[in-house]
Formats: structure tokens, C-alpha cells, sequence
């Protein structure tokens, strides 16, 4: 079993408790450990072999000795044994939003129903209306949100849905008294994939920004609509919602439909605890029954006495406690950096010129930038031969004493070939500035193999940064099998830097991954993995994942000055 499926019986374990109305302590026990182990960046079976499930943040000797069970045998009694007390198919009814605990048993033991479609069904059939204190408004809701759930099942990259999104904002802010316009939920979490979109918002006429929303090009469907709330689909079967309150309660309802759902129910204990109830319009003190309207997210932090919590950190890992004592990071931001070592120019696969990639890159205000095109493996890629190199890197140096105001490096992104070895002898990568290591091919090998050949072309004392380490397409290729663990140790051995590629379909290191080595100590580096002068725009992306990775920018290579850039790339020269 994986950390996923491992992870889900633990959640579904809290769900089957509360139903039975257990000690909330083991509850959230369950709900906790859940929440860790999804976002564990190393396997819990090879912790298991190496005796370390006890050193995860939470997991305590019972949920070790449970996760071990699961490891090594496949099954867990106590959830088996849990699941037994109920009707079969309850745990698939409690994955519908809309379906708690008490309705899913409801369905289960009154009309016999096991699964969604059984549910879908009784709900046209008028069965679900007829049940005591449901009704037909709830069987309406339920039945919208099986119909969200079948369009979820394919799940839209970031790099799909956030353009969308901000193409829908950037309609709608044109209409006279708009305010507050932005986009929530997962989206505004950044994270790599999204099931649907919603959008935040404040209007002098609310309803008239709702019916232009409604008539929007791209708008494909009308599911609902209403004075201050719209829901529609979109022209690639994306859900939009948008949703407007009063000016005052902005805050509030921001912070409400950011989520996560685990960050939001954190706070609300948490609330509970301070005599205070939180909602989407405010907070309220439950003494008195006054309720507190917020315009900005920061104040309704504030109130309950948290420092702000930026929305990519939102996901119940710690950083409530860590915003009650004010030690939350400073983020890294688009503005920190300096520079981009991946890009590539019409020498290879690029469409514009060393100069003209430059010329942006200079635009953008960096310090400097690396020109990196493909070496004699990539064929496809036009890739360049020792001559064809040579010759690009007299270019470059000529280029470099007559643009002011940015560096040129050198630079090469080299195939790591099916035994480690590298494209070109290492005569030749000693004359380069900065050489980018990247697995092109033979993709299918097996762990062991993988992870020998990346860390043999790390030892390679010419290499400083390995390029989208795992090779993942988001949605299009899975990643390639490799014991990034070992990786990154030896990424800190050799001193060598690992790639968080900023093109929204790799996003490659991913959040967890950028977290487990920002902890091991390897150096990092944003890179927008460029082809064109528009793609150096990319980087915002990269910094996404990197915030979500609770990367600073002391932790990031380019965001430091081109003296201490050129000291890293000098002093591996030497290593």
C-alpha cells in the first residue's frame, strides 16, 4: 500500500468514528495522521524498513504499529472490524459533498443505497425527496454535487484552469463598482491540480456583475444562478462559481473559500476555544451573538489572534501553531529573483535569439542569465554538438561585453544518458559557466537503476543543477521511479542545485518534494525552462510551488546577487 491509499484509511476510519460518535480524540487523531501522511514526501514503507515511522511529526506508537500492519499485511483489523458495524458502500456515500456521516447511514439502511449511482438514481425517482428531514432542496444539492464530482474525476492542471480564471477576473473587474475580485479554493492554494474554480467578490450592484458573468464567451452552461451567486460551466467542461457579498464581510468570505477544509475546521476549534464562531460573513461572539465583519483576510487573522497565513500554507501542516507564535517564514516572492538559469534560444529548440532571450531577461530588471540549449542527444531538439557549442559560447561572451546592466553565462542543459554518463567529455563542460543536467530519455528504467544513474551524473564534478528532477508531465506523463531521498543527499554532497522547473505542466520539484529537500539542506533554483521571451513570465508559477514548499528566499539560488551566483558556479568548478 502507498501513502495515498494508507491515508485514506485513516480518514475514512475518523468518518466511520464520528458516525458512531466516538472520543473526538481519537477522531482527530485519525484525521491528523491522515493529513501527515498524504503529504509525506518519502514513502512510509521505507521508513518502516528503516525504523523511522515514529520520527513523523504525529504519528504516534498506535498509528505506527497500524501503519505497519497495513505495510506488511495489506489490511488493518481494527478497520475491517470498523467497517463491519456498518452497511456496505457507507464509505463511498461519504465522499459526496452534501453526504455527511448521518445521511449517508440514513441512505444506506432506509433505501438500501451503496454507492453513487444508486444514489443518483433514487434521487430522479423522487426516493431521497420523500425521506423525513431531507426533503427536495437537499436531494437537489446532493444530485448538483454528484454531477460536479463525475466532471472532477478528470481533474484540471494548474496551468489549465489559472489563466481561465484570471481571464474570467479580468472581464469582470471592468464592470463599474467592483471592488474585490479574486480567485479562492484550491486555486489561490496553488495547488498543481484543480477540481473546480471559485471566484471571491464585492460590488456595488452585485447582481449585475453575476448576470454578465453569466453571459461570458467562454460560458458553456448556466447551473444556477442568483443575485449574488452564479455557478457555470465552462467551454472545457471547468465549473466556475462566483460568489459576492458586502464590501465589509470581503475578508471573511476570502478567507472562508480558500480553505483547505482541513485549515478552516483547525481554526474553528480553535475559535471554539476563544468563545467565538467563524463563518463566511464574519465572526461571531457566541456570548453576546454579535457578529465582526472583516475587509481583509489579514484583520480576520488578527482577530483570533494569528499572524497572517498566507493561502499556499493553508493546509493544516502546522502553520496555525506556528502563526499563534508569529514565527510563520517570510515567502518568497517574484520580486526576490534575480536571474533564470534555464533558458533556451533558437540554437536549439528555442524561437528567439540569444540576444532577444537577454534583452527580456534584462526587462524583467534580472542581474543575470543563463543560456541553456540542448546538447548533441537531444536530436530532436536540434541539439548541439561540441563545434555548434563552442561556436555559441563565443557568442555569448561577445554579447555579454557589449549588453550593460545583466550577465550572460554560458550554459548547456546536458543529456544524463542511460548509464550516467553525460553528453559531453569534461574538458569541454570545465570551459562552461553553468551546466544543467537533465534524464531525456530511456524514462521506464526501474528505481534502482534510475536513481544510480542521476546520482552518478550529480558526482560529475561539473554539474550544478539537475533540471525537473523527476520528469513529470502534469496529467500527460507519470514521473520517473526514483529515490529522490537519496537524491537530494547527494545533491548535498556534490553541492549541486535541483531545479523547481517553472512550466505549469511539469511544476517539477513538486510542493512536497521542495519541502523534504529545503529540510535536507539542498540548494534550490527556479527556473522558467524558457523557449521564448514571453515564457521568462512563467516564474510566477515556480514560486508558487516553492512557497508551498515554505521556501524563503535564502533557500532559493537566484534569488541571491551575481557575486554569490558566480561564487557557487566558481567554487563547484573547483569542487
Amino acid at each position: 500500500m502507498n501513502n495515498t491509499a494508507i491515508a485514506q484509511v485513516f480518514r475514512d476510519m475518523a468518518d466511520l468514528l464520528e458516525l458512531k460518535e466516538d472520543n473526538p480524540f481519537k477522531i482527530r487523531a485519525y484525521q491528523k495522521a491522515a493529513r501527515t501522511i498524504e503529504t509525506l514526501p518519502e514513502e512510509l514503507d521505507k521508513l518502516m524498513k528503516e525504523g523511522r515511522l515514529r520520527e513523523i511529526p504525529g504519528i504516534g506508537e498506535a498509528i505506527s504499529q497500524k501503519i505497519t500492519e497495513l505495510l506488511t499485511t495489506g489490511s488493518l483489523e481494527a478497520y475491517e472490524k470498523l467497517r463491519s458495524e456498518f452497511p456496505e458502500g457507507i464509505i463511498n456515500l461519504m465522499t459526496i459533498p452534501g453526504v455527511g456521516p448521518k445521511t449517508a447511514l440514513r441512505l444506506s439502511k432506509e433505501l438500501g443505497i451503496s454507492n453513487v449511482d444508486e444514489l443518483e438514481k433514487a434521487i430522479q425517482e423522487g426516493r431521497v425527496a420523500s425521506l423525513d428531514r431531507l426533503g427536495e432542496k437537499t436531494a437537489e444539492n446532493i444530485l448538483h454535487h454528484i454531477q460536479t464530482l463525475r466532471r472532477k474525476d478528470r481533474r484540471i492542471p494548474l496551468g489549465e484552469a489559472l489563466p481561465l480564471a484570471e481571464e474570467i477576473v479580468a472581464a469582470l473587474r471592468k464592470q463599474t463598482g467592483v471592488r474585490n475580485l479574486t480567485p479562492a479554493g484550491s486555486l489561490r492554494r496553488f495547488k498543481e491540480t484543480i477540481g473546480d474554480v471559485d471566484i471571491m467578490g464585492t460590488a456595488d450592484d452585485p447582481e449585475s456583475v453575476i448576470k454578465v458573468f453569466v453571459r461570458l464567451p467562454m460560458v458553456e452552461e448556466v447551473l444556477a444562478q442568483g443575485p449574488t451567486k452564479a455557478s457555470v460551466i465552462v467551454k472545457n467542461g471547468l465549473q466556475v462559481d462566483l460568489r459576492m457579498v458586502e464590501h465589509d464581510s470581503f475578508g471573511s468570505l476570502l478567507q472562508h473559500f480558500t480553505g483547505s477544509k482541513e485549515h478552516n475546521v483547525a481554526l474553528r476549534e480553535r475559535a471554539v476555544r476563544q468563545g467565538l464562531s467563524l463563518s463566511e460573513y464574519g465572526i461571531t461572539v457566541v456570548k453576546t451573538g454579535e457578529i465582526e465583519k472583516f475587509t481583509t483576510e489579514e484583520a480576520f487573522y488578527e482577530r483570533i489572534g494569528l499572524q497572517y497565513i498566507p493561502p499556499e500554507l493553508r493546509e493544516a501542516q502546522n502553520e496555525i501553531e506556528l502563526a499563534e507564535k508569529k514565527a510563520l517564514p517570510r515567502l518568497i516572492e517574484v520580486s526576490d529573483i534575480k536571474g533564470d538559469f534555464h533558458v533556451h534560444t533558437d540554437w536549439s529548440d528555442g524561437h528567439n535569439t540569444i540576444e532577444e532571450m537577454a534583452n527580456a531577461a534584462r526587462a524583467r530588471g534580472y542581474k543575470y542569465v543563463a543560456i541553456t540549449d540542448h546538447s548533441a542527444g537531444r536530436g530532436i531538439a536540434h541539439g548541439l554538438n561540441e563545434e555548434r557549442l563552442r561556436q555559441q559560447m563565443a557568442e555569448i561572451k561577445a554579447l555579454g561585453k557589449k549588453l550593460k546592466g545583466i550577465r550572460l553565462f554560458t550554459g548547456i542543459e546536458v543529456d544524463i544518458r542511460v548509464d550516467g554518463a553525460l553528453d559531453y567529455p569534461d574538458e569541454l563542460l570545465s570551459e562552461i559557466d553553468v551546466v544543467v543536467a537533465a534524464v531525456h530519455s530511456a524514462m521506464g528504467q526501474d528505481k534502482d537503476k534510475m536513481t544510480r544513474r542521476i546520482i552518478r551524473a550529480l558526482e560529475n564534478p561539473h554539474i550544478d543543477i539537475l533540471a525537473h528532477p523527476t520528469c513529470r508531465l502534469i496529467g500527460e506523463r507519470e514521473p520517473i521511479d526514483v529515490d529522490l531521498e537519496e537524491v537530494f543527499r547527494a545533491a548535498v554532497r556534490t553541492n549541486t542545485a535541483l531545479e523547481i522547473n517553472a512550466m505549469p505542466e511539469r511544476l517539477d520539484l513538486k510542493d512536497i518534494h521542495v519541502l523534504r529537500a529545503k529540510e535536507l539542506g539542498v540548494k534550490l533554483v527556479i527556473c522558467t525552462d524558457a523557449h521564448r521571451t514571453g515564457h521568462l513570465e512563467l516564474i510566477r508559477w515556480g514560486v508558487g510551488v516553492a512557497r508551498r514548499g515554505w521556501c524563503e528566499a535564502e533557500h532559493i539560488l537566484n534569488t541571491r546577487s551575481l557575486s554569490e551566483v558566480e561564487a557557487f558556479f566558481k567554487q563547484n568548478r573547483g569542487r
